[in-house]
């Protein structure tokens, strides 16, 4: 797929402010300072589609995007970062949750694992809370320019010997650097194939 066309349409505080579209919607969301925003960018081909902050958690709200008039693109708040007060971590939680589980046109969501660090119980609890309320997402590794390839083997074995302990099968994986723009392709690739998917559905 070749991206042509990308346009900011809004930030929402709450699921029911969303776009009134039924469009199919990728949203990506993972642990703050995953690389989300330079992913979004590389995927793109924009410079400052998602603006990357040396602030973690600077992304506090839903953003759309509209792609190539046909979907959309959504940025979620990160989740799991220390800095923020209470207050503003228990507002995150619920928009997000309440976004996976209510927008119907939700199409899959990118979950975002950081590959330098071992598994953390904050993302390991994430997924199973994805995959007990049946929410469609795949894996997305991030920063794979960062460290070696035997690392990056070892923490995503690690991933999948976790799951496979309670998961008859897993999501797809899909191995990414921002930086070379590793894995882009496949990402769009996907995202295409699922759009095909769905409009034979309709």
């Amino acid at each position: 797929m070749q991206i042509k066309t990308v346009s900011f349409v809004k930030s929402s505080a709450k699921v029911e402010q969303c776009p009134e579209s039924r469009l199919p919607e990728y949203a990506f969301v993972g642990r703050s300072n995953v690389g989300k925003s330079s992913l979004i960018n590389a995927l793109t081909n924009r410079k400052k589609l998602a603006q990357i902050s040396g602030n973690p958690g600077k992304t506090r709200l839903i953003n759309h995007f509209l792609v190539n008039e046909g979907w959309f693109l959504v940025d979620l708040p990160g989740y799991g970062y220390a800095k923020l007060s209470k207050a503003e971590k228990s507002k995150f939680d619920p928009m997000i949750k309440n976004y996976l589980l209510e927008r119907i046109n939700l199409a899959c969501l990118f979950l975002l694992i950081d590959v330098r660090h071992e598994p953390i119980d904050t993302d390991l609890h994430f997924i199973n809370w994805l995959g007990t309320n049946q929410v469609p997402f795949v894996f997305v590794f991030t920063k794979t320019d960062k460290v070696s390839q035997p690392h990056v083997d070892i923490i995503i074995e690690k991933y999948k010997a976790h799951l496979s302990e309670s998961w008859e099968s897993l999501p797809n994986i899909f191995i990414t650097s921002s930086v070379k723009k590793n894995g882009m392709e496949e990402i769009l690739g996907f995202i295409a194939d699922t759009n095909k998917l769905l409009k034979s559905k309709s």
